[in-house]
């Protein structure tokens, strides 16, 4: 599975919940910890490695200006950034995977035939039926 984005890991989870980001967020804080907890806290983690990378790349882009002249002291800042760039890089791609894996491992539930699906709470996503595999040795 490829690496997904905040916003689409986003769209998944609002997917699943059935109610938009905004809506879940408010709803986790009245919750004891659950899985909505657990992804929302990925999602976070995700969107901020997203903007650790956007603002490292920006300034490695300054550093490495071609107006730019880059001493001693000048290469060591480029190094850092390029660290602190692969390392973003690193914690996203990490995120991004295990995100999309756990949400590929849950269904939404469907809404009871009785209600009205306007007035339908949000349903706890769970997880979806375990396929056999071969014994461990």
């Amino acid at each position: 599975m490829p690496d997904l984005t905040s916003t689409e890991i986003a769209g998944r989870i609002e997917d699943l919940y059935g109610a938009p980001l905004t809506d879940l967020e408010a709803h986790a804080r009245d919750q004891p910890p659950g899985m909505l907890a657990a992804l929302l806290g990925m999602h976070h983690e995700l969107a901020l490695a997203e903007r650790s990378i956007s603002f490292h790349r920006d300034r490695l882009t300054r550093l490495v200006h071609p107006e730019r002249p880059i001493g001693g002291h000048e290469m060591s800042h480029v190094l850092d950034c390029a660290r602190r760039l692969a390392e973003a890089v690193a914690v996203r791609d990490t995120h991004s995977k295990a995100t999309a894996d756990v949400l590929q491992s849950l269904h939404r539930m469907p809404a009871p035939q009785d209600q009205d699906p306007a007035q339908t709470p949000v349903v706890p996503a769970v997880p979806a039926p375990a396929t056999p595999s071969a014994p461990s040795r």
